[in-house]
């Protein structure tokens, strides 16, 4: 006799797991719309296209680094190193590009670094088997040391004439910079996260990621190759890290080796807030760029009401225990 209460509890928490982040995107839009035109009448602008885009835009940087991030949670792990191997990797695409190096090179090595960075706590979390945050705690450290290094402690600064216009265009609004309406470093997450998404729901390696995040030592009992599938996921989010790098470059036109200090907060609650569990085995792609929009979408409802930052990091902090709180009540 098939279990049809089962199957449709199944498929309702199914629906709320999916449909949640944007729920409460929504939320948070339309309460900072209205608390805007309440507050600002016809001068009014939260809700303007000119307003989406540039939290979209905004969004990029930690948003790309987030959707690494997401697999790294859903594995069971944490990578707290992620926001100074992002200064890292648009560190080295800065100072190729003062080396004379093209343009094309130095984005290759701003990438590579960022998966030589993921691949390094990897190796380093599973040939010492101590836990991720530790590792990552010391790589995070070891990342800025390095890109303090190779810039001499000061910011590295391309000429105008270094630096191409595809590239420093990446995040720009302005409109003939636009590409369906939209800076084409964002519709290059679209296409980042679409493929992601596709990886982990369609492969085997995604497949194996959620059940290495769900129970490690079964995942080993039923023929994974633990210490393989967690390189491969530390060198991907890697390489996600690395095209932050890029973003982040485009962004400030510089490298400054101190520029993702507290980034890695801000990446890891967007996958939180998206539905991700710290607990390993859950999150998805959809709901990390939520989150991630959503934490944007706060700064900037804060910033056009007047509010300072110190009450944005209040309204995001209580967002990510309200999050982290509702996983742990769903999980019970």
């Amino acid at each position: 006799m098939t279990d049809t209460g089962g199957n449709r509890n199944s498929a309702w928490e199914s629906l709320v797991r999916a449909l949640g982040p944007f729920l409460a995107l929504a939320i948070v839009i339309t309460f900072f719309g209205l608390a805007d035109r309440g507050f600002n009448g016809t001068d009014a602008r939260f809700l303007t296209l000119h307003n989406a885009r540039t939290v979209c835009t905004q969004t990029a940087v930690v948003g790309v680094a987030a959707l690494g991030m997401t697999v790294i949670i859903i594995a069971g792990g944490i990578d707290l190193s992620v926001g100074t191997a992002i200064a890292l990797s648009a560190t080295v695409l800065a100072w190729l590009l003062t080396h004379g190096y093209p343009a094309h090179f130095a984005v290759t090595g701003c990438l590579l670094t960022g998966c030589v960075a993921g691949a390094l706590n990897g190796w380093l979390i599973s040939a010492l088997r101590v836990v991720p945050f530790i590792v990552t705690l010391g790589t995070m450290t070891l990342f800025v040391g390095l890109a303090k290094m190779l810039a001499n402690d000061t910011t590295i600064r391309p000429k105008p004439g270094m630096v191409p216009t595809w590239l420093s265009s990446l995040l720009t609004t302005s409109g003939n910079a636009l590409y369906m309406g939209v800076p084409l470093g964002l519709v290059l997450v679209l296409a980042f996260a679409l493929i992601l998404a596709f990886i982990l729901k369609f492969t085997v390696f995604g497949r194996h990621v959620y059940a290495l995040g769900s129970n490690e030592a079964t995942a080993r009992l039923c023929g994974i190759n633990v210490f393989a599938n967690r390189m491969a996921v530390y060198t991907l989010a890697g390489l996600f890290a690395g095209m932050a790098g890029v973003y982040q470059f485009a962004r400030l036109s510089v490298g400054e080796p101190t520029a993702g200090a507290g980034l890695e907060l801000k990446i890891i609650a967007a996958v939180v807030i998206g539905g991700g569990s710290l607990s390993g085995g859950r999150g998805t792609v959809s709901g990390t760029l939520a989150g991630a929009i959503m934490i944007n979408v706060i700064n900037s409802g804060c910033t056009q009401l007047g509010l300072g930052n110190s009450l944005w990091d209040i309204m995001l902090g209580v967002t990510i225990i309200a999050a982290v709180t509702f996983d742990q009540w769903r999980q019970s």
